[in-house]
C-alpha cells in the first residue's frame, strides 16, 4: 500500500474513489486476525459514500477526504464499546460520543474503519493480549512474531496495508515501538499536544497521543488537521542541521543499520555529534534505580478496579504490574517528580538545538511462543523492549520512529529522532528531511 497522501492523490484524479478503498480495507480487516476488535463498517460507508460525493462535486474537505483510518480501542467512536483491550469490559456501555481527536478527523473527512487491539489496558510494550488475541507482526515469516504494544494492532493494521494511517496513544513507548517492530513511522506527540479528552488513560502524566503512518509527510497532515492547518510540507535541506547521536547497548543489525543512517546524514550535510546525551543517560539511570512514574498513575486509576471482582477477568500478567506498584512509598513518587522538572530543563540546555537519535529498540521483534509460555521471560522481554522509549515518555519528549532497515531475516530496525517536549513542528520537519535522505 501507498500513504494515504498518494491514496487521497488518486481520488482527487479519479484512479481511486473512498467506497472502494474502504471495501479494500474492510475485506482485508476481516481476514486479519486479531488486528481489530471491531469494525465500524455501517458508519464507514456512510462516511465513504459521502466522500465520494464530495470528490465527485471538486469540493473535499481535506486533503485527506476518504482516507481510512483505525483507532486504537482507547478512543471513543460514538456507538462503539471503549474495550481498552480488557475482557471486563466486553460489555460496557457504547461511547456516546466521538472522542474530540476522533471528531475533527471525522470533520477532515476521514473514514473510520474500526477499532485495533491492544495490550490489554495499554499496559505492556509487547502487544499480546490472552482476551481477543495477539497480531501477528506481517514481517515474521520464519515464525509468529510479536507485533509491539500497546498500539499493536494499530501497527499492524497500517504494516498489513489495510489502512494508511492508525491512531494510536504512547505511555512508555506504545506508539514507537509497534513502528519500529513493522517499519512503519511512529509519532508520539508532546502529551498535551492534542485533546486526550475521550481517550481511555493510562498515566494522566506520560499519555500521549499520535498517528502510526507509512510516511512523514502523512504524519505531518495529520497533525495539520488537527490543528486546523492545511499547508504542503516539503523536506528541506540537511546540510548544517544538528543532532545528537547517542548510543547504546543493542543488537548488530540494530545499531549497524543506525550508523548507516548516521552516515547517510552526514553525506547530506548534516552535522552529528556522536557523544553521550547526559540528560537521557541520567533518565536511563533514573528509571532504573528509582522506577517509573507511570506504575503510580496506573495504579492510582485502577486501584478501585483491583479492589473489585473484574479484577479476576485481569490478564494475571497486567494485573501482577499494576499491583506491583501497590506498596511503593510516596517518597518514590516525589522524588520521580522532581527529578523529571529538573531533567527537561537539562536536556534543553543539553540539546542545545540539536535533534537526539538514539535506537528505538535495542532488538528485532521477538518470536511469539516463548512469551506466551513463559512469565518470566514476557517480564524480561517486555522491560528491555520499553527501555530506551521510557525516558522520553518521562521527559515528554515528542518522537518519531523511522525505518532503519531491516537485519538479515527480514525484520525492521528503527531509529528514533526525539526533542524537548513542545518541539514537535521542528521534530516533524526534521524526521521528513532525515526520511527523505534515508529512502534514496
Amino acid at each position: 500500500m501507498s500513504d494515504a497522501t498518494s491514496m487521497a492523490e488518486d481520488f482527487a484524479s479519479g484512479r481511486s474513489d473512498p467506497v472502494q478503498a474502504l471495501e479494500q480495507a474492510l475485506e482485508k480487516a476481516s481476514q486479519a486476525p486479531a488486528v481489530f476488535i471491531s469494525l465500524t463498517a455501517e458508519r464507514a460507508r456512510r462516511e465513504a459514500e459521502a466522500s465520494a460525493a464530495r470528490w465527485r462535486a471538486g469540493q473535499p474537505l481535506s486533503m485527506f477526504d476518504g482516507v481510512p483510518l483505525a483507532w486504537k480501542d482507547l478512543f471513543d467512536v460514538a456507538g462503539s464499546i471503549t474495550t481498552a483491550g480488557a475482557a471486563y469490559r466486553r460489555n460496557a456501555s457504547a461511547a456516546l460520543l466521538d472522542a474530540p481527536i476522533v471528531g475533527l478527523l471525522c470533520r477532515a473527512g476521514m473514514v473510520s474503519v474500526g477499532k485495533t487491539n491492544l495490550s490489554e489496558l495499554a499496559y505492556s510494550g509487547l502487544g499480546l493480549n490472552p482476551h481477543f488475541g495477539t497480531p501477528h507482526n506481517p514481517h515474521g515469516t520464519d515464525q509468529a512474531r510479536i507485533p509491539g504494544g500497546s498500539s499493536s494492532g494499530s501497527a499492524v493494521a497500517v504494516a498489513a496495508a489495510i489502512v494508511p494511517i492508525a491512531m494510536g496513544t504512547d505511555t512508555a513507548g506504545s506508539i514507537r515501538i509497534p513502528s519500529a517492530f513493522n517499519g512503519l513511522v511512529g509519532y508520539r506527540s508532546s502529551s498535551r499536544r492534542y485533546s486526550r479528552d475521550g481517550v481511555f488513560p493510562l498515566a494522566h502524566t506520560l499519555d500521549s497521543l499520535g498517528p502510526l503512518t507509512r510516511s512523514v509527510r502523512d504524519a505531518l497532515a495529520i497533525d495539520d488537521l488537527l490543528h486546523g492547518r492545511s499547508q504542503t510540507h516539503s523536506a528541506r535541506s540537511l546540510k548544517g542541521q544538528r543532532f545528537v547521536l547517542a548510543q547504546q547497548d543493542v543488537e548488530p543489525a540494530v545499531r549497524n543499520n543506525l550508523l548507516r543512517a548516521v552516515e547517510q546524514l552526514k553525506a547530506q550535510g548534516a552535522l552529528i555529534e556522536e557523544r553521550e546525551c547526559p540528560t537521557f543517560q541520567a533518565t536511563l539511570d533514573l528509571i532504573k534505580h528509582h522506577g517509573w512514574l507511570g506504575a503510580f498513575e496506573a495504579f492510582a486509576l485502577h486501584e478501585a478496579l483491583l479492589d473489585s471482582p473484574d479484577a479476576e477477568q485481569l490478564d494475571p500478567r497486567v494485573r501482577r504490574r499494576l499491583e506491583a506498584a501497590r506498596s511503593l512509598p510516596a517518597s518514590q513518587l516525589i522524588h520521580l517528580t522532581e527529578a523529571r522538572r529538573r531533567l527537561q530543563h537539562h536536556l534543553v540546555e543539553d540539546l542545545d538545538g540539536a535533534i537526539l537519535i538514539t535506537p528505538t529498540v535495542a532488538h528485532v521483534a521477538p518470536a511469539l511462543a516463548p512469551l506466551e509460555a513463559d512469565d518470566d521471560l514476557f517480564v524480561s522481554t517486555n522491560l528491555a523492549t520499553l527501555r530506551l522509549t521510557m525516558p522520553g515518555s518521562l521527559l515528554d519528549m515528542p518522537g518519531v520512529n523511522l525505518p532503519s532497515g531491516r537485519d538479515a531475516q527480514g525484520l525492521p530496525t528503527g531509529l528514533l529522532l526525539s526533542a524537548p517536549t513542545g518541539e514537535d513542528a521542528r521534530l516533524l520537519r526534521a524526521a521528513l528531511s532525515v526520511e527523505t535522505v534515508l529512502n534514496v
